[in-house]
């Protein structure tokens, strides 16, 4: 009998193993706003990580996190470290490229609570009403990650935050409070 309790659970847990090594190794989580404001009023807001405070949805979730700049004040090869509580953990981000008004991508390395980096892009597109402003967010999910995300996907985990994010930003672009 413990033998049959045994084996089932060794098959379980092989089945378990196979589902999770098939699970894609990529993510990517977008989400758009449009904002009645000209692209490079909102080009402004998000390329000078100092102005993020404004509108960033982790910002106000640990009110004694460190924050420290580093390189030009914005644009390519500007950096921003923090540490916080459990809810922020630590990490740094570094433009990798911007392009005024159109394009920026970011490199985001996330340290603690757990070592990861994703690219993150925010695209500006011209329209009638204003600009759509699209921010995404995309990595590699390694072993441990696959598994995890059966039970919780990574765009439920940050969707949220970037839609809160973007709604914060359109108020900040738009002159709201």
């Amino acid at each position: 009998m413990i033998k049959k309790i045994l084996l089932g659970l060794l098959i379980v847990i092989v089945l378990f193993l196979v589902v999770v090594a098939l699970q894609p190794a990529e993510y990517r989580v977008t989400r758009s706003a449009t904002v009645a404001a000209p692209p490079p009023d909102i080009f402004l807001q998000v390329n000078d990580f100092h102005n993020w405070e404004k509108w960033s949805p982790w910002a106000k979730l640990d009110a004694a996190m460190k924050q420290t700049f580093e390189g030009p004040a914005s644009g390519k090869g500007a950096i921003y470290h923090w540490t916080g509580d459990k809810k922020v953990g630590e990490g740094q981000m570094t433009i990798t490229e911007s392009q005024p008004n159109d394009l920026i991508r970011i490199k985001l390395e996330f340290i603690k609570p757990f070592a990861s980096v994703a690219l993150t892009e925010f695209t500006f597109k011209p329209e009638a009403n204003g600009t759509s402003v699209t921010w995404s967010m995309s990595g590699h999910k390694n072993f441990i990650s696959k598994a995890f995300c059966l039970f919780m996907s990574m765009d439920k985990m940050v969707g949220g935050d970037f839609e809160r994010g973007l709604a914060s930003l359109k108020s900040a672009a738009e002159g709201k409070k």
